[in-house]
């Protein structure tokens, strides 16, 4: 069985990066950085892990920890700002 692929039909993905709309998400989710801090560091955690590091992993995972509370804290406050100008707009 042979499978072909006409490269000629397959169209091109084009991608589009709004850098406005990704800045204004950073600015109203001040806890964003810090959650995504915390997964690539956890992502360095396993890859130490599987390298057999597991001292480093675990010095690494407790700054991925540090980062996941900053967030989260950072978070809470946005949302709390959030909520304020909500209500201040609906008076």
């Amino acid at each position: 069985m042979k499978i072909t692929i006409n490269i000629t039909r397959i169209k091109r993905l084009k991608i589009a990066i709004n850098i406005t709309r990704i800045v204004r998400y950073f600015r109203q989710n001040l806890g964003a950085p810090f959650v995504i801090v915390f997964q690539l560091l956890l992502l360095v955690c396993a890859a130490l892990l599987i390298r057999g590091y597991s001292t480093l992993a675990d010095e690494v995972a407790i700054y991925a920890y540090y980062s996941l509370v900053i967030g989260v804290v950072l978070q809470l406050v946005s949302f709390l700002r959030h909520e304020e100008g909500v209500e201040e707009t609906e008076v």
